[in-house]
């Protein structure tokens, strides 16, 4: 190797560490800087003047917020659906029909159970109000005012108080029973609207419900007396039906064949065969078409009403509890077969002497799960018991949370077919407290703090039926006459004739083929999010995939493998100190032969440093020998006298 080329190597060999392997971070940023492809780490190296060198520290500081900010976006909204909306023509399979008439039992079925009710409703009623009832109709006059039991006393006012409050009165209150005023303690609950406000009653009707030991009361207030006296009727015909057994409520309520005059479906007539009956405990017996007994589904093969359900149904007025319905006509639900029919919650009244008509449009929809949204496939993942024997659904995961909720704290449960297991219907003889409780938990649900809103979710894939209602006189004035005369003797069970006000008409059909489906999908994808984030990169730093791995490698990798190994070194400086002695010897002091301009340092070489060759191999040092004393001896060394250095004697 030539001279030059030794020369060149020496110093590339001596110059400071640069790169991955930098002693200090320092150094490491700035390497980085100048051989990276990010432009603007580049230009902070190297811009001239100050000026520009802060412009682009903020221009990159700028763009690296800018990433940052676009990036967490991206990662936020990865779990976002897009909605599709298809529209299909074809054969649609037609849903269950459920009918209930909206008495549930014959009146003159329960007439001797609730005889002692309807005296003491009636006595206050006259009380309140002065109101005496016309018994002008026939049920009215076949039924004997003196064939109620005598001697029976208030227990029901005993039972629950009604109570009268003056206008701006909340500790006292007239007490129907004894028409005196008492003292009223507990809570004042007014079971009024918050929205609507009609005027301010002078007087205030409610009820108080207490606990057994009578420690926890509530007053339930009400701005109407119809209201608080129908609620207060309500419980205890609640109470006495619940002592009733399923058999004897079955027969008490209305039959296939009295309910249902006519039936016609899809141009073929039809009759109470085609119908499934269900208890419920509110509507007594209802009936439901088209259930999928047998798995078989019926179908419609066109829309129009002509191709839909038609029936003709017998309300019977004259057989309604005049304190428990203050309407006339039926009910009627429209859900999937495999669905419980809640009656209650999203039925649809039906007037008497009206011709009904509903058109339905049918909606399916299908929803992501979890992470993207809150609802359930099935029951796996909600902690509560289906008490019904039907699919998933929201209504039934909320009653069957406020029935488990009832029986859980009151013993018992109501409004509920089937019943939980293990569970009987509440009544005042087995169960003292279910009034106050019910009432009590009913609050609480309304306010969500049963939790059973949180432990409830929504079903994932359902139908939904958009229902469009219309009205129209049934029957007309000119066909009245024939037509009602046609249907009694088509009845001949019934041993009246019909009166229009006793009858209704139902029409539920599609009014289009159309179903409409409503399907989500995921928006974004692993694949679509790399892009994204790729081209954020590319857009606001020119950085690719690979220079992040090199920024992750560099200010992660690297910059920690120079702080492990500063603290490293200064752990072993610690180290050697403590295994020092603690008296070290003192260096020894420089030979008098020892150039001490010629040290060399055990540092690493800098350039300058690296510029001062070595000597040759042949070459000494030059140094200062110290002094030879013994060179002085003369007569011991030179014992005789050389003739030229004699020294001639003095004369």
């Amino acid at each position: 190797m030539a001279a030059g080329e030794k020369i060149k190597a020496k110093i590339k060999k001596n110059l400071p560490v640069r790169g991955p392997q930098a002693p200090t971070i320092k150094e490491l940023m700035q390497w980085y800087c100048l051989n990276t492809n990010t432009h603007g780490c580049r230009r902070i190296v190297v811009s001239r003047g100050r000026l520009r060198r802060l412009l682009w520290i903020l221009f990159t500081l700028t763009a690296v917020a800018l990433i940052f900010w676009q990036c967490a976006l991206l990662i936020s909204s990865f779990y976002t659906v897009s909605v599709s909306i298809k529209v299909h023509f074809q054969k649609l399979d037609f849903p269950a029909v459920t009918i209930c008439n909206i008495n549930p039992y014959r009146y003159s079925a329960v007439r001797d159970l609730l005889a002692d009710l309807e005296k003491e409703t009636r006595g206050t009623l006259k009380t309140l109000y002065g109101f005496s009832e016309n018994t002008s109709r026939k049920r009215r006059e076949a039924e004997s005012w003196s064939s109620a039991r005598e001697g029976a006393g208030s227990k029901f006012l005993n039972l629950i108080p009604l109570l009268a409050f003056g206008k701006g009165e909340t500790s006292k209150a007239r007490d129907f029973r004894t028409g005196r005023k008492r003292k009223v303690s507990g809570r004042i609950i007014h079971k009024a609207s918050d929205v609507m406000h009609v005027h301010e009653s002078k007087e205030v009707v409610g009820f108080q419900l207490c606990s057994n030991d009578t420690s926890s009361c509530a007053v339930y207030t009400f701005s109407s007396g119809v209201n608080a006296i129908r609620e207060w009727y309500k419980l205890h015909y609640m109470n006495i039906m619940a002592q009733v057994s399923p058999e004897k409520k079955i027969n008490m309520s209305y039959s296939a064949e009295e309910l249902l005059v006519t039936c016609f479906f899809d141009g073929e007539s039809c009759d109470a065969r085609n119908f499934t009956r269900f208890h419920h405990p509110m509507y007594g017996n209802c009936y439901t078409f088209n259930n999928g007994q047998n798995e078989t589904i019926l179908s419609t093969s066109m829309g129009g009403s002509e191709y839909g359900l038609q029936v003709i149904l017998y309300i019977n007025e004259e057989e309604y509890n005049p304190f428990l319905v203050s309407s006339t006509g039926a009910k009627v639900i429209v859900h999937r077969q495999d669905e419980y029919p809640f009656i209650e919650d999203v039925g649809t009244e039906i007037e008497t002497a009206m011709a009904t008509s509903i058109g339905m449009h049918l909606t399916e929809s299908f929803k992501l799960s979890e992470p993207y949204s809150k609802c359930t496939e099935d029951w796996s993942d909600v902690l509560i018991t289906n008490i019904y024997n039907a699919t998933y659904s929201l209504q039934i995961c909320l009653h069957s949370c406020f029935q488990a909720k009832m029986v859980e704290k009151c013993g018992c449960a109501q409004f509920s077919q089937p019943l939980p297991r293990g569970a009987n219907y509440c009544n005042y003889q087995q169960h003292p407290n279910w009034m106050y409780c019910y009432y009590e938990l009913h609050q609480d649900f309304v306010r969500e703090e049963l939790g059973c809103q949180t432990l409830c979710k929504e079903a994932c894939s359902f139908k939904e039926w958009t229902l469009t209602t219309s009205l129209a006189q049934w029957p007309s004035e000119v066909s009245e006459k024939w037509l009602l005369s046609v249907l009694t003797w088509d009845q001949g069970q019934i041993k009246k004739k019909l009166n229009k006000t006793d009858l209704a008409k139902l029409l539920i059909f599609y009014k289009d083929l159309n179903q409409r489906s409503i399907v989500e999908s995921p928006a974004n994808s692993i694949e679509m999010l790399l892009s994204n984030i790729g081209g954020q990169l590319g857009l606001w730093m020119s950085c690719s995939v690979v220079c992040v791995i090199e920024i992750v490698e560099v200010f992660l990798v690297d910059s920690l493998s120079i702080v492990a190994r500063h603290q490293w070194r200064k752990a072993k400086e610690w180290w050697a100190r403590r295994q020092a002695p603690p008296w070290p010897e003192a260096p020894p002091s420089p030979q008098g032969r020892d150039n001490l301009g010629l040290d060399i340092d055990d540092d690493l070489p800098t350039f300058t440093s690296a510029l001062c060759l070595p000597p040759a191999p042949a070459a000494q040092v030059p140094g200062t020998p110290p002094p030879r004393y013994n060179t002085l001896r003369l007569e011991r060394d030179f014992p005789s006298q050389l003739a030229d250095t004699e020294v001639p004697a003095e004369s």
